[in-house]
């Protein structure tokens, strides 16, 4: 369990500096908040929530989280490892795209999305089919 939740932290980060409220899009803060309501009130309340402090609580405590709360945290490492491979595999196929219309832009905060979707006339087949294979767009 301690290794789902150290790679929950860190694909949580990913996913959500590359797409803005990924997780409420997802609902997955709200599932996992439900699910893990009894460990957050008991354990986690005095933690700042940002930047996978609430995950890094969780992990600290794992040997006390219930079955209920550690099964949402594997669905929810489940979902971000599947928006992190599609967003690997969209960067992939638009790199040249990325380079020519966003190269001065921070990746982060949905940024190189928006970037591209400003662009869509512009960039690429390839490109543009990665970004309605992964529905990142």
């Amino acid at each position: 369990m301690k290794r789902i939740i150290m790679y929950l932290s860190i694909f949580y980060i990913v996913a959500i500096a590359a797409v803005p409220s990924f997780a409420q899009q997802q609902g997955i803060m709200d599932t996992v908040g439900r699910a893990c309501m009894n460990e957050l009130e008991t354990y986690c309340t005095d933690v700042s929530p940002g930047e996978g402090r609430i995950l890094a609580c969780l992990y600290a405590n794992e040997d006390k989280l219930s079955g209920k709360c550690e099964y949402a945290l594997y669905e929810f490492s489940r979902v971000l490892e599947h928006a992190v491979v599609n967003m690997s595999y969209m960067a992939d196929k638009c790199q040249e795209d990325l380079k020519t219309y966003c190269s001065d832009l921070k990746p982060s905060e949905g940024r190189l999305l928006q970037c591209m979707d400003k662009n869509s006339a512009k960039v690429s087949a390839r490109c543009k089919q990665a970004l309605g294979e992964t529905k990142l767009k």
